[in-house]
């Protein structure tokens, strides 16, 4: 693209998931789309270090589990060993099949792809970094989001590794000291800990998993322990630095001051929306910290001005993103019918073995509205299916409304949650009570049946109840 001035009905920031959409479906109406990225690699964080990447990992650490689990089967697996290098080429293969597909979409000429920084000049104008200038009637920011900085300034002299580390090690480390109970930092330490790494995870809330449900955090819990993990909750970080194991940790736990000593540690505690740089005050975008401000139409204080996935959150999650990308373009179309986002349907997965997965409520999130709910649950270790996989931790959960007997939310803390709870995300689309749901049929022998227990437990508690005979 030459150095000159270049209009555009919509440009968009970012050229990951949520901007693919937005750009998608902008061409798709007709509107003059360009799409500006000026990350080093395309494809946006799920495709590049993210979902895709970490879950090609988790499976490869699954299946070595449960190879060295065969004999529970009466399977004679022999001497079970692995080669790391040929782990991270079947990951790196894979992404690069993956983020290659999305730079053939950016770039097969529905719309005007820039690899270039950009950032506002003016409400309508973008600076590139190569030079030129890019105006528009709307825009569309979707920059994601960047590892967050250390809590603690010790952190930084003594050196960490981010989670984008974690998915090139060279080798596995001896040890690690995993700082952070979320998503992210309690799969690559599973991951790790599965591949030989002496892992002690590092938590400040009370429990891991914090906004997941305490039951649903505590099964996860067990289970690491249970293949080796060290875990502290309940902590407060005090000091880090280097010492002759390679890196120290100390935290107030218990009361105590509790030092701990590994090769290395992950610096796993979230990440921060990518918007340094933007120059947002220009362009009049109000933001909270880093994170633009965006009403549920996703319209940030800017009129024309737009913003989707990490980069304004509420919520770091792939799907979540792309329909705010979506939504975006149909407002600036249509300002007078504008689409809100729905949260009703939230689901959240965490890849773990169990693996940790919810839609809509929580008891948790139930409790701190005031909302009254009815809740039951059902034991995996008392299911046939998960008798015969041997994968007894954990349960689903079921909550309704107490007088309608409607959904309101699921969980499921155990085997393929994340496939399990697609059941209950279905259910709550429909509106399902937990009366049709018990009455909808089930194949017996699958983990998938489980869900009847809770459902016949609280339509047996409901008005909405079915006369049974």
């Amino acid at each position: 693209m030459s150095a000159t001035q270049s209009e555009f009905d919509l440009v968009v920031i970012g050229g990951g998931s949520a901007g693919y959409a937005a750009a998608r479906t902008a061409a798709d109406a007709g509107l003059r789309t360009a799409v500006v990225e000026g990350g080093r690699d395309v494809g946006g964080l799920c495709i590049l270090r993210g979902c895709m990447p970490t879950k090609a990992l988790l499976y490869a650490a699954e299946v070595l589990h449960l190879a060295r689990q065969s004999g529970t089967w009466g399977v004679r697996a022999g001497i079970v060993d692995f080669d790391w290098n040929a782990v991270l080429a079947r990951k790196n293969r894979m992404i690069a099949d993956f983020a290659d597909y999305r730079v053939k979409q950016l770039n097969d000429g529905r719309f005007t792809f820039i690899r270039d920084h950009a950032r506002f000049a003016d409400p309508h104008t973008l600076e590139l970094a190569a030079g030129g200038r890019l105006t528009a009637k709307q825009f569309v920011i979707a920059t994601g989001s960047v590892v967050a900085e250390p809590p603690l300034p010790a952190l930084t002299e003594a050196g960490y590794l981010t989670s984008d580390d974690a998915l090139r090690l060279p080798r596995p480390p001896r040890s690690l000291i995993v700082l952070g109970g979320g998503p992210v930092a309690v799969e690559l330490a599973q991951f790790l800990a599965r591949f030989g790494t002496e892992v002690t995870l590092v938590q400040r809330s009370a429990h891991i998993l914090r906004d997941f449900d305490d039951d649903a955090a505590a099964a996860l819990e067990g289970a690491l322990r249970r293949e080796g993990m060290r875990v502290f909750t309940g902590t407060q970080l005090l000091d880090a630095g280097r010492c002759a194991a390679g890196k120290f940790v100390e935290f107030a736990h218990a009361g105590q001051t509790v030092r701990v000593e590994a090769e290395d540690i992950l610096l796993a505690l979230g990440r921060s929306p990518n918007t340094a740089g933007l120059a947002l005050e220009r362009a009049g975008v109000q933001t909270e910290g880093r994170r633009i401000v965006t009403d549920a139409a996703q319209r940030t204080s800017a009129p024309h001005i737009f913003a989707a996935g990490d980069c304004c959150g509420p919520y770091e999650i792939v799907h979540i993103a792309i329909q705010q990308g979506e939504t975006t373009v149909h407002n600036a179309l249509h300002p007078d019918a504008p689409r809100q986002m729905d949260y009703r349907l939230l689901t959240a997965v965490v890849f773990t073995e169990p693996q940790v997965a919810v839609v809509g409520l929580t008891d948790k999130a139930a409790r701190a509205r005031g909302l009254p709910f009815l809740a039951a649950s059902y034991p995996f270790n008392d299911h046939g299916k998960s008798l015969i996989m041997e994968a007894l931790d954990g349960f689903v959960k079921l909550l309704c409304d107490p007088v309608t007997g409607e959904i309101l939310g699921g969980a499921c803390a155990g085997p393929l949650g994340g496939e399990l709870i697609h059941e209950v995300v279905v259910a709550m689309q429909a509106r399902l009570t937990v009366a049709a749901f018990a009455a909808t049929p089930h194949y017996h022998p699958t983990l998938a049946e489980i869900w009847t227990y809770p459902a016949e437990e609280l339509a047996g508690q409901t008005p909405s109840a079915p006369a049974r005979g």
